[in-house]
């Protein structure tokens, strides 16, 4: 393999820049044009090639690989052949629009790798022929010497040769929220982790301070980003909880649905009746028990849904997405910018010699030399009157600013004269400032090092005798609290010193005070997370952060207590994927991880038979936010790569969204079950009356046009209404549903059997007393009972155990619509002589339809006793 085919693990960290130079076969003068056309020759365009996506048309008919749907399609087809084509045409139709919704839906899908392209700048600046020329990024190889300055997104992954005060924010690709601090020194350290590795820039970073120039070692696929490409390429589709449900009920249901149409079958033949009848007799049963109306309450419920939860600015791009989030169990969160407000910001002070720090929102008084150090000690510039520079900086600055320090008013009477810049050996940054009685040096950096330059305290106007060990141990508590700490301090000078430098300048100064910095939770997380908790779903945070941080971060949300178990990327490494499966749903903490490492631990929980939400905002969350079985990425600070790959986008970055969207989860789940526990207890009543009869020597009560009539009235638009049914009051109290249980638990194959038999029960007794009685409509009589107590079934099956007179039967103004309208058709069919021609029926005396109507609300009555039981702990309990 060529040098240029070198994996990523190529440790150019710990070379000097000369063996690097010399193993990229490159120079500080860059490459020559003719080497350089080669080497794309032989490697390709920097850039990341798009996975092949599927046609319109190979997407609309992967929408009819599922079992549920090709039963369906069988039943529309025997429908058809039978003679019923209004019946099959209504199945065509709702699974074209089913497909449809579909295709749209991954069409948009596909999108999410072209994102990747924008993560880097289009031009870049580099040696060729000794010469500075601007390049397309595409146009970058290996060994190529690249100029970076504040602004540029890094066009490649390179070691760095030169460094001026370089500060590089790599939030996006390793999640950590403050700006990197880079050097051109080789590390000694092997392993690093990406973030680790200071003298090296990745492909997709901001520049937000200083300058700096490097030499290509990674382009394209190789760089990091690629690598994060290459794993979304590789992504696995993941079903949803429901498709598994229900490639499940289809199955037991089209094996059940055969077995009791043969016997049927048999039964009829055995009792005398004509082939052809109980030939068709048995096909339009087996066409009136599979539930066509299904994908359409499932589409319709999804897209209401997803629309209703648009308003609440969470957009769904996929649609099975929206109930996957009611069974999550485990939500793993990424902290900067999801927890976080990606933003650095001043939160404590300790000012002087104080006993202990200040909420600095809080905090009144700020020292006059310690405000002007915070406002105009640092490189934030404006521009048409909006501050930018390095986060840190901008910290300080808009805190100084809200305490009443302009730095646009000072510098006016303090100008800066001077500066002696930050490097990461002193850890310190000076700036020097003409004042009103000579020179004013102001210092900032990191605790232990200024302090070690400070003689006195700032106490008021005065300066006393510094104890450092009070202002350690303050540092100390507050770094434990997860707080990035600098310190200030000043000196003053009658006259700008000859000579500006770190040994003149930086000593004997006076320590003016702390502060303490942090990326800030955002304000709804505890609520959102603590209602999540609440919910039964576990929070774990996956970060790229430091272990200290992540900790503070954990603590401050309650999700981890005393000594919690946690993992950070190295000890990732070390262990195998079987230890993380055996460990990984105990631990709440991950930090300075990798991608893939993120993956892996989603994959992991996914093997503990949990389902996983995942949400980010980075190019480093992309892969899990895929894998994920439901991925949520953040609107506004997310990444297009983020955005592109997860299922759900918060277009308010409000993670109480989530919570809303678990709770429209599980309430779209609830009311799909409640549609298939309506739907299957009337089938139900159809097959046992059927079935029975025959028992009872009795002739077959309905004929195949009955059924099918029965079928489309009862199941379609009552059917149809459940979309619009509130959640239940204990939605969000009750833990996620198991990943192994049946769509049939807590007691609905018992109800579908019972109800059944009762509604097939009642169907016989009628059968049996109108043919007692010869009466000529004893089936029209039948069939109304049926249609009825359907109907008396899906009003009171609203609620699993909540009382209809307790939920209200207004409460649901389309299922009473769709009652409405459904007790119109059958009136029709009973009293209009075209249908009586048509549907076999004849018209019933008023007092018959009332007994008829009568005798079916006893379904309505035992259904209320049974919820009744069910409230009072005393049925289906485990």
């Amino acid at each position: 393999m060529s040098l240029w085919g070198k994996s990523l693990n190529e440790n150019y960290y710990n070379l000097e820049v000369k063996t690097v130079l010399s193993d990229l076969e490159t120079s500080a003068n860059g490459l020559t044009s003719q080497k350089a056309q080669q080497r794309l020759q032989q490697n390709g365009p920097n850039d990341i090639p798009s996975k092949k996506t599927r046609s319109i048309g190979q997407l609309f008919f992967k929408q009819f690989a599922d079992f549920m749907i090709m039963v369906l399609i069988v039943a529309a087809l025997i429908s058809g052949l039978i003679g019923e084509l209004i019946d099959s045409a209504a199945i065509f139709i709702i699974l074209l629009l089913n497909a449809v919704v579909g295709t749209i839906q991954e069409f948009r899908a596909q999108r999410s790798l072209e994102a990747l392209q924008k993560m880097a700048s289009p031009t870049a600046s580099v040696l060729r022929d000794g010469q500075t020329v601007t390049l397309p990024e595409e146009k970058l190889v290996v060994g190529d010497i690249v100029l970076l300055e504040t602004g540029n997104i890094t066009p490649a992954d390179m070691r760095l040769i030169m460094v001026e005060e370089l500060q590089v924010n790599e939030s996006s690709i390793t999640g950590e929220s403050q700006s990197i601090i880079k050097q051109q020194t080789k590390l000694n350290e092997n392993n690093l982790f990406t973030g680790d590795q200071k003298n090296c820039v990745f492909k997709g970073s901001l520049i937000t301070h200083g300058r700096a120039s490097g030499v290509v070692f990674a382009t394209g696929l190789n760089t990091e980003i690629g690598q994060i490409a290459k794993l979304l390429q590789q992504g696995e589709e993941i079903k949803t909880p429901l498709q598994i449900r229900l490639v499940k009920f289809g199955r037991y249901l089209a094996t059940a649905i055969l077995c009791i149409c043969a016997i049927l079958f048999v039964l009829g033949l055995i009792q005398g009746q004509p082939l052809l009848l109980m030939f068709l007799t048995s096909v339009s049963l087996a066409v009136a028990a599979i539930p066509e109306a299904l994908p359409a309450v499932i589409t319709i419920s999804l897209a209401l849904g997803a629309r209703k939860l648009l308003k609440q600015h969470a957009l769904v791009r996929n649609l099975p997405a929206v109930e996957t989030l009611g069974s999550v169990t485990f939500i793993c969160t990424d902290k900067t910018g999801t927890l976080t407000q990606n933003k650095m910001t001043v939160e404590r002070v300790f000012e002087g010699q104080q006993q202990s720090s200040h909420l600095a929102k809080d905090y009144e008084g700020l020292g006059q030399a310690f405000g002007e150090a915070l406002a105009i000690s640092n490189d934030v510039m404006q521009k048409d009157g909006i501050p930018f520079g390095e986060p840190t900086e901008m910290a300080l600055f808009e805190y100084a600013k809200h305490s009443g320090f302009d730095k646009d008013k000072l510098i006016q009477d303090i100008p800066r004269q001077a500066a002696i810049a930050f490097d990461s050996q002193r850890k310190i940054m000076t700036t020097l400032h003409r004042n009103s009685s000579g020179v004013v040096a102001y210092v900032k950096g990191a605790t232990e090092n200024v302090l070690s330059s400070c003689l006195y305290a700032q106490h008021g106007a005065e300066q006393i005798d510094l104890n450092k060990n009070q202002i350690v141990a303050a540092a100390e508590q507050l770094a434990n609290g997860g707080y990035r700490v600098l310190a200030l301090a000043k000196r003053n000078f009658e006259s700008l010193p000859e000579h500006i430098n770190a040994n003149t300048i930086e000593q004997n100064l006076t320590f003016l005070g702390l502060v303490a910095l942090t990326d800030p939770l955002r304000a709804e997380v505890p609520k959102a997370m603590a209602d999540c908790i609440s919910a039964g779903i576990t929070p774990v945070i996956i970060t790229g952060d430091h272990r200290g941080t992540a900790l503070a971060i954990a603590q401050r949300l309650h999700i981890a207590k005393g000594d919690p178990k946690m993992l950070d990327g190295k000890e990732l490494e070390l262990i195998s994927d079987q230890e993380l499966v055996n460990q990984v749903s105990s631990i709440q903490l991950f930090s300075r991880v990798s991608p893939i490492q993120k993956l892996k631990i989603v994959k992991a929980l996914q093997e503990n038979n949990q389902f996983v939400a995942m949400t980010g905002d980075g190019v480093n969350d992309a892969p899990a936010l895929q894998r994920a079985n439901i991925g949520i990425a953040m609107g506004q600070t997310g990444t297009d790569v983020a955005r592109g790959a997860a299922d759900m986008v918060l277009l308010d970055d409000d993670f109480s969204t989530i919570v809303r969207s678990v709770k429209a989860g599980r309430r779209i789940f609830d009311n799909i079950r409640k549609f298939i526990k309506d739907t299957m207890s009337s089938n139900s009543g159809e097959i046992w009356t059927l079935f029975l009869a025959p028992l009872f020597g009795l002739p077959i009560p309905l004929l195949p046009i009955h059924i099918l009539w029965i079928n489309l009235v009862t199941d379609g638009l009552p059917g149809l209404a459940f979309s619009a049914e509130p959640a239940e009051r204990d939605v969000m109290k009750r833990p996620p549903r198991p990943y192994n249980e049946s769509l049939f638990a807590h007691g609905m194959w018992q109800h579908i059997l019972w109800v059944g038999l009762a509604v097939g029960g009642l169907s016989i007794a009628m059968l049996a007393w109108t043919i007692e009685r010869k009466v000529d409509y004893w089936q029209t009589s039948v069939f109304t009972v049926l249609v009825f107590s359907q109907l008396f079934h899906s009003l009171v099956v609203r609620s699993d155990k909540e009382s209809i007179f307790i939920l209200g039967i207004f409460s649901n103004k389309p299922m009473l619509v769709a009652i409405g309208i459904t007790v119109f058709l059958q009136l029709m069919v009973i009293y209009t002589p075209a249908f009586n021609r048509v549907l076999h029926t004849q018209p019933l005396p008023l007092s018959e339809l009332i007994i008829c109507i009568a005798v079916s609300s006893i379904i309505f009555w035992a259904v209320e006793g049974e919820k009744y039981l069910i409230r009072r702990g005393m049925l289906y309990q485990k």
